[in-house]
This record gives structure tokens, sequence and C-alpha cells, in this order.
């Protein structure tokens, strides 16, 4: 079994065709066989029938003994044979082939006294082959006999022969000829195959735009090629999305790493009291603690292609989540003469998830709100069917309308009426979690003012 796994798939389903073949070859050489043989009995009992006939009628028309002269036109010397016996074997006539032993033995004789009967010989004296008999009673002018016709078997035997012969030359040419015309046609229908696999063996990361070539016919083999080619589309979009992600995370940890070493060798070299080094390094801690954050969210991103971003599922309170997310800001709040309020809608209501990513989600967007938007930030909870949606709504002027098609893309920014800081990762960390917990997540703006940014989780079951 483990050797027929190494064999090439077209060697396969040329074996199989091979041995169908065999088999329906062996199948139809023996159907021809046994009814050419069948054919041929009823076409020999039919002429020993018919030459019966004309010999009884012979001998009830005859007057005096019957005799089986060669000019008798009745039988024909070079293809059959005819008998004459008494109702007790005593052999009355016989043509010239035949000696004077009796043809029938006593069951056969008693047999044929009442009715048509026929036999078979294997041999007989001065016949050639196999023979057979019909023997039926004839009522003679002198009284009751028994009439015996028969033929030679050769002929038959010869004409088997040759078929047989036939078949066993013609058939495994038949095969061959088959197995080979089996070959080419499994070989010209895996040639797309091979065209794909040489063009699959063409494409790298550098030309991922290539695709694999699909045959015109509408069959198993092109809905192949074209689920691979979708799977090229795919990746392709995937390295392109990386590709991107390595660019903005590059460019994003180049400006502060600039800007802190910078301030560190302005400190070095222009620092002339204890007052000013210590401002310059507490610039630069703060360039690190956004280095340190940048870094973290970069991680959350990353991760959010594995599903590493809801590591833990707990059941979580929805109220009781919203509150605590909006008790965090309070101060933040407060000092820039705003405020944040939860006002969940389904009390009572539960979710499965991390709560350390959720409310790290939820963060991301009241603090987003805090600095991008304005009047009154509301955390506020919805239950649609079996899931629960997590909203954060601000009465600022809400995002523009070209950017909410790319809000939750990496490194994207709302400048025109959003400001600028940020990395631009705090809404794409948002899609992360949900997707992450089997959810998605949302942003539009409302029709009364502010914008509206929400979550969407399934709902933990009682």
């Amino acid at each position: 079994m483990r050797a027929l796994r190494r064999v090439p798939i077209r060697i396969k389903v040329t074996l199989a065709f091979a041995l169908v073949m065999a088999v329906v070859l062996a199948g139809v050489g023996l159907f021809l066989y046994v009814r050419l043989g069948d054919q041929l009995d009823e076409s020999i009992d039919l002429g020993i029938g018919a030459r019966a006939s004309e010999f009884s009628a012979l001998i009830e028309s005859s007057s005096g003994t019957p005799t089986l002269a060669a000019d008798a036109g009745t039988i024909d010397l070079d293809e059959s044979f005819a008998q004459i016996l008494t109702p007790s074997g005593e052999v009355v006539a016989s043509t010239p082939q035949l000696d004077d032993t009796a043809l029938l033995d006593a069951a056969e004789l008693s047999s044929a006294a009442d009715g048509p009967t026929m036999a078979g010989r294997d041999s007989l004296t001065g016949v050639d082959g196999a023979v057979r008999l019909l023997a039926l009673p004839v009522d003679a002018p002198d009284g009751p006999l028994v009439a015996i016709v028969g033929a030679s078997l050769e002929d038959r035997e010869e004409a088997l022969s040759n078929l047989a012969t036939l078949l066993l030359i013609g058939g495994p040419i038949a095969l061959l000829l088959a197995s080979l015309a089996g070959y080419g046609a499994t070989a010209a229908a895996l040639r797309p195959v091979e065209a794909m696999r040489r063009r699959a063996g063409e494409i790298s990361a550098s030309g991922p735009d290539e695709r694999l070539p699909v045959p015109a016919a509408k069959d198993e083999l092109s809905r192949l090629g074209e689920t691979l080619n979708a799977m090229l589309a795919r990746l392709e979009q995937t390295l392109e999305r990386e590709r991107r992600f390595v660019d903005d995370a590059s460019h994003e940890l180049r400006t502060p790493l600039a800007l802190h070493r910078v301030e560190l060798e302005l400190a070095l070299r222009q620092a002339s009291s204890e007052g000013e080094l210590r401002e310059a390094i507490t610039s630069a801690m703060e360039e690190i603690d956004r280095l340190i954050t940048l870094a973290e969210d970069l991680l959350v991103v990353a991760r959010s292609e594995h599903a590493d971003a809801a590591a833990r599922h707990d059941r979580l309170e929805v109220a009781e989540l919203l509150t605590a997310t909006a008790e965090r800001f309070n101060g933040v709040a407060e000092r820039a003469g705003r405020s944040v309020v939860a006002d969940p809608n389904s009390a009572g209501e539960q979710i499965e998830a991390d709560r350390l990513r959720v409310e790290q989600a939820l963060a991301n967007v009241v603090d987003n709100s805090l600095r991008h938007g304005g009047g009154r930030v509301r955390l506020w909870s919805r239950v649609d069917q079996e899931r629960v949606e997590l909203h954060v709504s601000d009465e600022g002027a809400g995002f523009p309308p070209e950017f909410l098609e790319h809000a939750f893309e990496r490194f994207s920014r709302a400048d025109a009426s959003r400001g600028r800081g940020g990395a631009g990762l705090g809404l794409a960390i948002v899609d992360a979690v949900a997707r992450a917990h089997g959810g998605s997540a949302h942003a539009r703006n409302v029709e009364c003012g502010g914008a509206d940014v929400w979550l969407v989780l399934p709902q933990t079951g009682a």
C-alpha cells in the first residue's frame, strides 16, 4: 500500500483504467464465446431436426426394408449420418461411415420409442469429433422403427476455437491500445494541473500579483484554479497590508527615536545646570513612554491576525464594564471641562471576553472622544438578537465622511477635524479586539452631531 502511494497519479489512473478494460474485455469475450456456441448449437439442432423429419417421411413412404444408399438424397454424408433401429435395438440400416453398432443404449432407445430424443457423444467410430444425435419413432409399413440422424460438431468446435484464438490475441492488443489511450487522456487531463504547478513555482514574494492559468472548461480543475487564484489574491492583500504595516511602524518609531536622540545630545552639549539636565531627562522619559505605548499598540495589532488579542475569556457584566471604564476617565474629563458617563441600556446582560482587552478597546475610543470630540462622552449598550453592542458616543463634530470607510485601518488619522497626535492605531486596536472575540467594530456620525463608535460582541447565554 505504501509503495502504491508513491506511484504517480497518471500511472494509477492508467492502471485502474487497464484493470476495468481487462474485466470488460474478458466479460465481452466470454459473452461472445457462449453466445456463438449457443447459436451454433441451435443451428445444428435445427439442421438435424429438418433432416430427421425428411428421413422419417422417407422411411414411412418406402416399401420393404429401408436402405440408406448414398444416392438416397436424404442424408448429406459429408456433414451428417443416420441409422435405423428396431425397438429392440437391432440395426436395420446405417450410413456408410458407421459400423453395425447401435448408436443408442437401452434407456435412450426406450425414450426414443416414445418420442423424439436428443443425445450426444464425445466420439463416434467413423465420425470426426463429438456428435449430436436425434432419435424419433417412425411408423414404417413393416412395423415401428427408430430413426436416428446425427451430425458432427467438428465445425462448431473449430469455429469456437477460432473465436477463442482471436480473443486471446486481439484482447491483449485492445487492452494495450486502450491503456495507452487512457494514459494519453490522463496526461492531457492533468496538463492544466502541471501548468498551474509550473506557474506556482514561478510566483514569489517579489511578484505576488501573478496568477495561475485557469482552464477554459468550467470543470473541477477550473474551479480549483479560481480558488487558488482567490487565495493568492488574499495572500497578496495580506502581504501588502503587512508591508504597509512595517513601513508605517518604522516611520512612527523613527520620529520619537530621532527626537529622543536629539534631546539627549542637546542635554550632553548644552545642559549647564542640574535643572536643564533634569528637564531634558524628563522630556526624554516622555518620549520613552510614548515609544512604549506605541510598541504595545503595535503588538496588539500584530497579534490580531492570530486571535491572541483575546487570550482569556471571562464572564463580564456589561453595566459594570461600562461604568468602570467611565470612572477611569472622570479625572481627565473634569480637567478638560468634559464629562464621561455610563448609561448601559442592557442591565444584567453579560458577555464572555478578555476584560483587559475589551477595556483597552473602550478606553481607546473614550480617549479619542476626549481628545478629538466635544461635549459629553456617553458609554451605552444595546442588545441585538444574540449580540451586545458597546457604544461610545460624543457630541463633537464627528468624523469626516471620507474617513469613516478607513476609520479602523492601521495608522489612519482624521487630521482635518480630529486634530493630530497619536499613531493612528487606536481604532485599529478596537477592530482587532472585536475580531479576536468573534465580533466586529463600527463607526458612524450621529445626525444630531457627534461620533458613535461601537463594538459588537457575542452575548453570553444565561
